[in-house]
């Protein structure tokens, strides 16, 4: 990675998991990375859940909106984190590729989506360790 790495979250809707670990990622790194996120088919809107659950702990995702995967993001992305997208996310070579196993939030209340929203955090902060170790966390 040269500069700015780069960081694109994917999963199916792009309104939950990827919506979250996103915003956890501008949070913790600020703007020492650059965060992406897209889905294989994403929804209309961010899940209403989980911009709950972010809310309650101080990070507003309501200006967001779910997006298509495109070949080109996830070709100049350093780092895909996935999330259930499965045969839907493009393979390129050099990349850092993770697969996160999350339970989907879609359909579910605000506190199902809390312990998700926590282990993403936790994750995205392991992730900010080791890509910008330096970088400010709260």
């Amino acid at each position: 990675m040269n500069g700015k790495p780069s960081v694109l979250f994917v999963c199916v809707h792009n309104a939950g998991r990827s919506q979250m670990a996103a915003g956890w990622l501008r949070h913790f790194a600020g703007d020492a990375v650059e965060v992406r996120s897209a889905g294989s088919a994403p929804a209309e809107a961010v899940n209403p859940a989980a911009i709950e659950a972010m809310r309650e702990v101080g990070i507003d995702i309501t200006d967001q909106t779910p997006k298509l995967l495109e070949y080109a993001t996830a070709e100049s992305s350093d780092v895909i984190i996935t999330m259930g997208c499965g045969d839907a996310c493009p393979v390129f070579p050099g990349k850092r590729y993770e697969d996160w196993t999350l339970e989907d939030p879609a359909g579910k209340g605000v506190e199902a989506v809390r312990p998700i929203r926590d282990e993403i955090r936790d994750r995205v902060r392991q992730l900010v360790r080791e890509l910008v170790p330096d970088a400010g966390r709260s």
